[in-house]
């Protein structure tokens, strides 16, 4: 038996692609920034053969409270990193910062342009990141992005 597609149904799906892949930077909400520097981030390290990372929630609220504080006071300023290592019982903890830039695929194609940034975000010893993304009130993105490796 043949299927046939409701013509509503398919319009509708399109029309949900077509928003959702032709969104503004300006349409970007914290949670779709922060996931889009994720994904970048993995493709990059597995373009370099490297092990993905994956999302960890205690080095997320260091990257989102470094995120926020740079946004309210308009300030890129790394954090320090030890407080980090022992509340999350990491062996190794890195940063990356920035401002300025109206999507994950952008930050992160800023960081592999500078050599530090992209010695953290391709470092093959650490697993674990964290992703803040903070609009200040003018609406520019402030984000920190932090690596780490449990002991």
């Amino acid at each position: 038996m043949k299927k046939i597609l409701n013509p509503r149904a398919l319009a509708g799906a399109l029309f949900a692609v077509l928003v959702l892949t032709a969104m503004p930077a300006s349409a970007m909400t914290p949670y779709t920034y922060e996931y889009d520097v994720i994904r970048w981030t993995n493709i990059k390290r597995v373009d370099h053969d490297k092990t993905k990372v994956k999302a960890q929630s205690c080095v997320d609220r260091y990257a989102e409270r470094q995120a926020a504080w740079m946004a309210s006071h308009k300030e890129l300023k790394h954090q320090r990193m030890q407080p980090i290592m022992d509340a999350c019982g990491l062996s190794l903890v890195s940063e990356n910062i920035a401002y300025g830039f109206g999507s994950g695929y952008r930050v992160v194609g800023a960081w592999m342009k500078s050599s530090g940034h992209r010695a953290n975000l391709l470092n093959g010893k650490v697993r674990l990141i964290g992703v803040g993304a903070v609009q200040d009130d003018d609406g520019v993105w402030w984000v920190s992005q932090v690596f780490g490796r449990k002991q």
